[in-house]
C-alpha cells in the first residue's frame, strides 16, 4: 500500500510526512486540472524524471575558426562548446576576452581538447605540465574539465598491457595535479591510438585512479573500435564524465569491401546505435555533458553550421532530448 492511499485511508498526513504529501497531492491536482488524456503522453513517471544529460557541441567542425563556433553554436541555441587546445596560444595571456565572448553569447565551456599524453621518460614532466597549464586556461575560462588523448600507436601496432598501465600512470599524476586546481582530467578514447579497442579502454580504465581520472566516451570511435556504446554506458557508469555524441559510416560508399574504412557523419546518418545510447544514459541516470562531435563537414559544399543545424534536428526531434 502506498503511503498516499493510506493518507486517504486514515486521515493522517503524519504517516507520509509533509513534503510527500504535498508533492503527491500536486500531481494528484495536475491530472485533475489537465485531464488524463493530456497527460497519457509524458506520464507521470516521465514528468518526474528530468533527463541530467546536457548537449554541447565541439568548434572542431570550424578548423580554429573558434570565434565564428561560438557564434553560430549560440545562433542555434546550444549553451555549451568545446574547444581546443588551438585556442591556448592566442589566448593565454587575453583570456578575459574569450571568457567574455562565451558569456555574450550564453556559451558554458563543456570539455576542452588539452591534447596528447606521452610515456616517454623525458616527456612525461613536459606533458604534465602541458596539461596542467591547459587546466589553468579552462579554470579561468569557467570550464571544469579537459581530455586527453594520445599519439602513441605506430604504425598500426597495438600496446601491451604494460603499455597501456603505462599511460595510466601519467594520466593519473597529470589528474592528481589538476584535481587541486578544481579542474577535472579525462580520458577521451580514439581510433589509431592507444585504447582504440574495447580491451584496451577497459585495462586503461581499470589503471585509472577515478580520483583524478575520469572517461570520457566517444561513442563513434568506440564503435568503429569494435566495441558497443551502450553497452560501455552501463559497464563504466561509475568513471563516466562526459560523451562525444558522434556517428560514423563504415564501410563507405565508394570502399565497401573494407570495413576498416570509415567516415565521420551527423548523428543518424552513420551505424552507431544512437538511441541506445541515449537509453542507456537515461538508465544510469547520467547527469553530466554529451558533446556533439563532428571532425569536419562530411561532404563538399557543406558547412559547419548546416552539419551543426542537422545535429539538433536529430537530438530534438528524432531523439526529442532538448539542447
Amino acid at each position: 500500500m502506498s503511503a498516499y492511499t493510506d493518507y486517504s485511508q486514515t486521515h493522517t498526513a503524519e504517516t507520509v510526512g509533509r513534503r510527500q504529501f504535498l508533492k503527491m497531492a500536486g500531481l494528484s491536482a495536475l491530472a485533475l486540472s489537465a485531464g488524463v488524456d493530456a497527460l497519457a503522453g509524458p506520464r507521470l513517471a516521465d514528468l518526474a524524471k528530468k533527463s541530467g544529460l546536457k548537449i554541447g557541441y565541439s568548434a572542431i567542425t570550424w578548423g580554429g575558426k573558434d570565434e565564428q563556433a561560438i557564434k553560430d553554436l549560440a545562433s542555434l541555441g546550444y549553451k555549451g562548446i568545446q574547444l581546443r587546445a588551438n585556442t591556448f596560444g592566442p589566448y593565454r595571456n587575453k583570456v578575459s576576452e574569450l571568457k567574455a565572448l562565451l558569456e555574450e553569447h550564453k556559451l558554458t565551456l563543456a570539455m576542452f581538447s588539452s591534447g596528447n599524453v606521452d610515456v616517454d621518460p623525458a616527456k612525461v614532466q613536459s606533458t604534465i605540465d602541458t596539461h596542467v597549464a591547459h587546466a589553468s586556461f579552462v579554470k579561468a575560462l569557467g570550464g571544469s574539465a579537459f581530455q586527453m588523448t594520445n599519439s602513441l600507436r605506430k604504425g598500426g601496432v597495438a600496446p601491451t598491457t604494460d603499455e597501456l598501465k603505462a599511460l595510466a600512470r601519467v594520466m593519473n599524476e597529470v589528474g592528481k595535479q589538476t584535481a587541486d586546481m578544481g579542474i577535472q582530467a579525462t580520458y577521451h578514447n580514439h581510433m589509431n591510438q592507444w585504447g582504440e579497442t574495447p580491451e584496451e579502454v577497459d585495462v586503461l580504465v581499470q589503471e585509472m585512479n577515478p580520483k583524478y581520472v575520469k572517461l570520457l566516451l566517444d561513442i563513434a570511435h568506440y564503435r568503429q573500435g569494435g566495441g558497443d556504446p551502450a553497452k560501455a554506458v552501463r559497464q563504466y557508469k561509475d568513471i563516466l564524465h562526459t560523451l562525444h555524441l558522434k556517428d560514423t559510416m563504415s564501410p563507405l560508399p565508394d570502399k565497401p569491401d573494407n570495413p576498416k574504412a570509415y567516415r565521420f557523419v551527423e548523428l543518424g546518418r552513420g551505424n552507431v546505435d544512437v538511441p541506445a545510447v541515449f537509453a542507456a544514459l537515461k538508465d544510469i541516470k547520467f547527469n553530466g555533458w554529451g558533446v556533439i562531435e563532428l571532425d569536419g563537414v562530411p561532404e563538399p559544399g557543406k558547412t559547419p553550421l548546416e552539419c551543426a543545424k542537422i545535429n539538433k534536428e536529430y537530438i530534438t526531434k528524432t531523439l526529442n532530448h532538448p539542447i
